[in-house]
């Protein structure tokens, strides 16, 4: 059974409670920059982004956030830092902040910057990472889980103490062992929502190794609400890795999911060619639809049986289509892509 959580608003979305795990992502635009920004955040939404973070480093930056909210759909969060008036400015427009209260400033600030969440009637989320934690608690704890989540219980207190309880928390580090001891340690000793993630995990390839491994673990385990892959890459790429996480965990069934072989010498058609292929036309579609691409009869038929429509390499270019658990015909090499495409597109209406 997992973790109960409060459930908290951000928008048109939820985060804990009985809501989905959703999948987040945060624009690399200048955030000045509205005509760029709103396009890259309704690029994302399209292939399944359901909650932006706009990052807000100067209040120009924070000002643009009332025209980009106006040309998006999805929950919008700003992302800010050190300097409370920015946070005021931003919280007239956006659908969450994500702060540390504890480097805000003063107590007059901070209860300022809550002051505006209440009157708004936004959450606040409290990100703390391995990285930048307080002094004291370097030189008490050293870079360590239980670091994080003194200095995490900390910035919940401030809030607290200012009678405020809207709150997601995340424990982010770019070591995976550690960070998800932090997560459970602190989902111990809580009911907040909690926002997963590896942060500076890296690059393409070796982030999306380290985010599956410590956000999957967690998840599997009933911890966690909503999720950000983070990815020195496209955003893109971040949303692409979330839903898949989420699809492999069997907490999330939309989207085409394709079951393709690692391929050998008995490979009879281009499989990764044509995974590679489909994965891409069909990033866009929500229905859920499983897809099999199988190179030759070892284990194809029985995949092909198991989805919606699939296709084995055959004898040269007599490679054999199932839709429904059924051989309903044969397609050429040329032709996999273009077929089973026409077959995805029915399913999906």
């Amino acid at each position: 059974m997992g973790r109960k959580s409060k459930k908290i608003r951000v928008g048109k979305a939820y985060i804990g409670g009985d809501a989905p795990i959703s999948v987040q992502s945060m624009t690399n635009t200048d955030t000045t920059d509205v005509d760029v920004t709103v396009k890259q955040i309704n690029e994302l939404e399209k292939i399944g982004c359901e909650i932006i973070r706009v990052s807000a480093p100067t209040i120009e930056s924070a000002k643009a956030l009332k025209e980009i909210k106006k040309n998006i759909n999805l929950p919008l969060v700003a992302d800010i830092h050190f300097d409370y008036r920015i946070a005021l400015e931003a919280a007239k427009y956006v659908d969450k902040l994500r702060i540390n209260p504890g480097n805000i400033g003063s107590q007059d600030k901070i209860k300022q910057v809550v002051s505006a969440a209440k009157e708004h009637g936004i959450p606040i989320r409290v990100g703390v990472n391995l990285g930048s934690l307080e002094k004291d608690l370097f030189e008490k704890y050293g870079y360590s889980a239980e670091a994080m989540v003194e200095s995490a219980l900390r910035h919940v207190k401030i809030l607290e103490d200012l009678d405020f309880y809207d709150t997601v928390v995340s424990l982010k580090a770019s070591d995976v062992p550690r960070m998800a001891e932090a997560y459970r340690l602190f989902a111990k000793k809580t009911v907040y929502p909690l926002h997963l993630g590896v942060t500076e995990a890296g690059s393409k390839f070796p982030g999306t190794i380290k985010n599956s491994i410590g956000i999957g673990v967690l998840l599997s385990e009933g911890i966690g609400d909503t999720i950000r892959v983070s990815l020195s890459d496209d955003p893109k790429e971040e949303v692409k890795v979330g839903k898949r996480i989420l699809r492999a965990l069997g907490l999330r069934k939309d989207g085409v999911e394709v079951t393709s072989c690692p391929t050998c010498a008995r490979t009879n058609i281009d499989v990764i060619k044509i995974s590679e292929e489909i994965e891409e036309k069909t990033e866009g579609i929500k229905k859920p639809i499983h897809v099999a691409i199988m190179g030759c009869a070892v284990n194809g038929p029985g995949e092909s049986k198991k989805a919606d429509v699939g296709v084995v390499g055959g004898i040269g270019d007599d490679n054999l289509l199932y839709k429904d658990g059924k051989i309903v015909g044969k397609v050429k090499n040329e032709e996999v892509v273009d077929r089973l495409m026409k077959e995805i597109g029915e399913l999906g209406k």
